[in-house]
């Protein structure tokens, strides 16, 4: 264990997504001794099922970082050999595995989080697309002190980015995942040195932020227009968004939503040409979309090949 005026830490990092993978260069960067990367195990991916490693664990290996990849931190020996590392602290980000209090309470400085929220917003498993889904108009990344609840632990340090109409689900993931790597070094300095001290979270607004599930892109224009143009944005790239007609799938990749004042269509009816559509409130209207086995293209190019004629009712 490094002594506690020393700036270099001992760390162990625990994550698997592309996510992470900024944080973890940023702490090699910095010149931490990062002992050890925790990642999830090797799944089976793409047409043939071969099993893939995270991208954490790919990156880990190219920086010549030993890798473990349990399918459990419960088990007793696995914690053993977690604490006989003699860590300073260990960098968790989107690791996807919970950390019981033998691992939260073996480093020194304990397990700190690279969070995608503003806490407590958004505490959970999604909290990048249901903060654009929600039409919330900020959110940012919080450095967090773990504990045993679903991040319920002190904040660290924070910072906040706007959310646009231009905000999707790939664009913030990537500018957070970057942030949360720009945070993260002079958290744990701070933190080392005694400088930084956490602050719990409010009781107020607190909200979860659940799994994404693939079949929640499909689009109910039973819903208002403004909120199917956010779930466009915010499930880029996945589950990704879609409607169905005559029993083809078709993704739509980016829309707008209109006020187009009181109509008496039922929801879902194509209202003219270029495939504007009525919804519950307001419409809705796909600007490039894709259908299987073909490319995405512009909606004028698509209904060139694929006729959706006005007065069709779209059931989702």
């Amino acid at each position: 264990m490094t002594s506690p005026g020393s700036s270099k830490l001992r760390v162990a990092f625990m994550g698997s997504p592309d996510f992470a993978v900024p944080s973890l260069r940023a702490l090699v960067a910095a010149g931490h001794e990062v002992v050890c990367v925790y990642a999830q195990p090797p799944r089976p991916a793409g047409r043939g099922q071969k099993e893939r490693l995270t991208p954490v664990d790919e990156t880990a290996i190219e920086l010549d970082i030993e890798v473990r990849t349990p399918r459990s931190l419960r088990d007793p020996q696995e914690q053993a050999r977690f604490a006989a590392f003699d860590l300073d602290v260990a960098v968790v980000a989107a690791y996807g595995l919970i950390l019981p209090r033998e691992i939260l309470a073996a480093p020194r400085l304990g397990c700190v989080n690279i969070h995608a929220s503003l806490l407590p917003r958004w505490r959970g498993a999604a909290p990048i697309q249901r903060a654009i889904l929600s039409g919330d108009t900020e959110t940012g990344v919080t450095i967090m002190q773990m504990d045993e609840g679903l991040d319920t632990g002190d904040m660290l340090l924070h910072r906040a980015i706007p959310i646009t109409a231009e905000t999707t689900g790939q664009n913030l993931h990537d500018t957070l995942s970057h942030l949360g790597a720009d945070l993260i070094v002079p958290a744990l300095a701070a933190l080392a040195d005694g400088s930084l001290v956490g602050t719990p979270q409010p009781a107020d607004g607190v909200t979860y932020a659940k799994k994404l599930e693939r079949d929640e892109g499909r689009l109910d224009f039973t819903r208002p227009a403004q909120e199917l143009e956010r779930l466009v944005r915010a499930f880029d790239p996945w589950p990704g968004a879609f409607f169905e007609h005559e029993g083809t799938r078709i993704k739509v990749l980016a829309a707008e939503a209109f006020d187009i004042g009181a109509i008496s269509n039922l929801p879902g009816t194509v209202l003219d040409p270029e495939l504007t559509i009525s919804c519950a409130d307001g419409a809705f209207r796909p600007t490039r979309v894709q259908r299987p086995g073909k490319g995405p293209v512009d909606t004028d190019a698509f209904l060139r090949g694929f006729q959706i004629p006005p007065g069709t009712v779209l059931g989702g």
